[in-house]
């Protein structure tokens, strides 16, 4: 029967290379070692997670440039629609007035645009002017068809193309568009005239001289 010493208690094993100091210390790196694929997992995780959020963000900004130029674009038809309804409206009102311009205009001729006739007449020419309306139409002038309406033809020798000898009734525009062409006579050269000789080709025949006979 053994007897145990007294006086000393059981300690644990300690290496025989190392202190105890050591021994905890080596435990410690054991468990860091242990740690770190889990902390690799997690960086991987963060950086999925950011790739994605990258993604969505280009997504939400392409959407936004397009709902942008829609909208510009959206706009512009806008304006354009809203200036195209304004110049119908104008020109549907002026050409309205078109009948009282020419009883002013012939009034005027005759020499009866007096007293308060002829303060509103002006009136009206002057506002009818701000709208933007035009008259056009002048004797001699080439004929126009894009412009012009012959409403009388003739022939005469002085003219060398077909020309506006008599203005009927003006036209008027409004910017580019034709709201009425003028209403002309015309005017044709002769049936078989000789085109107008060039006067520059008629001074270097003179020159030259005729040629002699014999």
């Amino acid at each position: 029967m053994s007897e145990e010493t007294p006086g000393f208690e059981e300690k644990p094993d300690v290496p025989s290379d190392g202190t105890p100091e050591e021994t905890e210390a080596a435990a410690s790196a054991d468990k860091a070692e242990g740690a770190a694929p889990a902390g690799d997992a997690t960086d991987v995780a963060l950086l999925a997670r950011l790739d994605q959020a990258r993604k969505a963000l280009e997504e939400r900004t392409a959407d936004l440039q397009r709902l942008q130029a829609e909208y510009q674009n959206y706009r512009r038809r806008v304006e354009r629609d809203r200036v195209t309804v304004k110049e119908i409206a104008v020109a549907s009102l002026l050409t309205e007035l078109l009948p009282v311009l020419d009883d002013i205009g012939r009034a005027r001729d005759h020499g009866e645009l007096v007293g308060g006739f002829k303060s509103v007449a002006e009136s009206t020419e002057t506002i009818v002017a701000k709208m933007g309306l035009q008259q056009f139409g002048k004797e001699g002038e080439p004929f126009d068809p894009t412009i012009h309406e012959a409403l009388m033809h003739s022939y005469a020798p002085d003219v060398t193309e077909t020309t506006c000898v008599a203005i009927l009734q003006p036209g008027y525009r409004i910017g580019e568009r034709t709201i009425r062409p003028a209403r002309v006579a015309v005017a044709e050269p002769q049936p078989g005239a000789a085109p107008a000789k060039d006067d520059t080709q008629s001074s270097a025949d003179e020159e030259s001289g005729a040629p002699e006979e014999g």
